[in-house]
Protein backbone atom coordinates (compact mmCIF):
# COMPACT_ATOMS: atom_id res chain seq x y z
CA UNK A 1 0.00 0.00 0.00
CA UNK A 2 3.09 2.66 1.09
CA UNK A 3 4.69 1.74 -2.11
CA UNK A 4 1.35 2.44 -4.74
CA UNK A 5 0.88 6.09 -2.56
CA UNK A 6 5.26 7.03 -3.30
CA UNK A 7 4.65 5.47 -6.93
CA UNK A 8 1.47 8.18 -7.22
CA UNK A 9 2.62 10.74 -5.16
CA UNK A 10 6.43 10.41 -7.99
CA UNK A 11 3.46 10.10 -11.44
CA UNK A 12 1.56 13.32 -9.74
CA UNK A 13 4.79 15.52 -9.35
CA UNK A 14 6.33 14.42 -12.71
CA UNK A 15 2.98 15.36 -14.52
CA UNK A 16 2.75 19.05 -12.17
CA UNK A 17 6.67 19.57 -13.88
CA UNK A 18 5.87 18.84 -17.55
CA UNK A 19 3.07 20.33 -17.52
CA UNK A 20 5.10 23.96 -16.09
CA UNK A 21 7.40 23.37 -18.98
CA UNK A 22 5.52 23.45 -22.61
CA UNK A 23 8.06 21.91 -25.42
CA UNK A 24 9.20 25.21 -27.70
CA UNK A 25 7.46 26.13 -30.14
CA UNK A 26 8.70 24.83 -33.79
CA UNK A 27 6.82 27.30 -36.13
CA UNK A 28 8.53 30.37 -38.10
CA UNK A 29 10.47 32.81 -36.35
CA UNK A 30 12.02 30.61 -34.36
CA UNK A 31 15.33 30.18 -36.05
CA UNK A 32 18.83 29.72 -34.33
CA UNK A 33 20.25 31.38 -37.20
CA UNK A 34 18.20 32.08 -40.46
CA UNK A 35 19.30 31.13 -43.69
CA UNK A 36 20.71 33.54 -46.62
CA UNK A 37 17.85 36.59 -46.94
CA UNK A 38 15.48 35.47 -44.18
CA UNK A 39 14.87 37.67 -41.25
CA UNK A 40 12.86 37.17 -38.68
CA UNK A 41 13.40 41.42 -37.13
CA UNK A 42 13.48 44.42 -38.68
CA UNK A 43 15.68 45.39 -36.04
CA UNK A 44 19.09 43.85 -34.27
CA UNK A 45 18.01 41.46 -31.92
CA UNK A 46 20.63 41.24 -28.40
CA UNK A 47 22.25 38.08 -26.92
CA UNK A 48 25.48 36.25 -27.49
CA UNK A 49 26.81 36.25 -30.84
CA UNK A 50 29.28 33.34 -31.93
CA UNK A 51 29.76 34.85 -35.38
CA UNK A 52 33.62 35.17 -35.95
CA UNK A 53 34.12 38.36 -37.63
CA UNK A 54 35.21 36.52 -40.97
CA UNK A 55 31.48 34.79 -40.46
CA UNK A 56 29.95 38.16 -39.99
CA UNK A 57 31.46 39.95 -43.00
CA UNK A 58 30.72 36.88 -45.11
CA UNK A 59 26.55 36.90 -43.84
CA UNK A 60 26.51 40.72 -44.90
CA UNK A 61 28.19 39.94 -47.81
CA UNK A 62 25.02 37.47 -48.79
CA UNK A 63 22.52 39.75 -47.91
CA UNK A 64 23.87 42.09 -50.83
CA UNK A 65 26.02 44.07 -48.98
CA UNK A 66 29.58 45.09 -50.52
CA UNK A 67 32.77 46.98 -49.56
CA UNK A 68 32.21 45.82 -45.70
CA UNK A 69 34.63 47.53 -43.46
CA UNK A 70 34.65 48.84 -39.75
CA UNK A 71 33.37 45.59 -38.21
CA UNK A 72 32.88 45.69 -34.78
CA UNK A 73 30.98 43.73 -32.76
CA UNK A 74 29.13 45.77 -29.60
CA UNK A 75 28.34 45.23 -26.39
CA UNK A 76 25.01 43.67 -27.11
CA UNK A 77 26.52 41.02 -29.47
CA UNK A 78 25.76 43.19 -32.67
CA UNK A 79 28.10 43.09 -35.40
CA UNK A 80 28.17 46.33 -37.01
CA UNK A 81 29.77 47.72 -40.49
CA UNK A 82 30.01 50.06 -42.87
CA UNK A 83 28.60 48.97 -46.04
CA UNK A 84 27.15 50.18 -49.56
CA UNK A 85 24.37 48.21 -51.42
CA UNK A 86 22.88 49.33 -54.87
CA UNK A 87 26.10 51.77 -54.54
CA UNK A 88 24.21 54.06 -51.79
CA UNK A 89 26.72 53.70 -48.59
CA UNK A 90 24.89 52.74 -45.49
CA UNK A 91 25.71 51.10 -41.53
CA UNK A 92 24.21 47.66 -40.93
CA UNK A 93 24.33 45.53 -38.69
CA UNK A 94 23.95 41.50 -38.22
CA UNK A 95 22.74 39.94 -34.83
CA UNK A 96 23.35 36.38 -33.35
CA UNK A 97 20.59 34.77 -35.25
CA UNK A 98 21.46 36.31 -38.43
CA UNK A 99 19.56 39.18 -39.17
CA UNK A 100 21.26 41.48 -41.31
CA UNK A 101 19.56 45.22 -41.22
CA UNK A 102 20.35 48.08 -42.45
CA UNK A 103 20.51 51.16 -39.33
CA UNK A 104 18.41 53.84 -39.75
Amino acid sequence: MKRSILAFGILMAVSAAYAQNPPAQSGPNNNAVNSSGQNNSNAPVAGRNSFTEGQAKSKIEEAGYSNVSDLTKDDNGVWRAKASKGGAPTDVSLDFQGNVNPIK
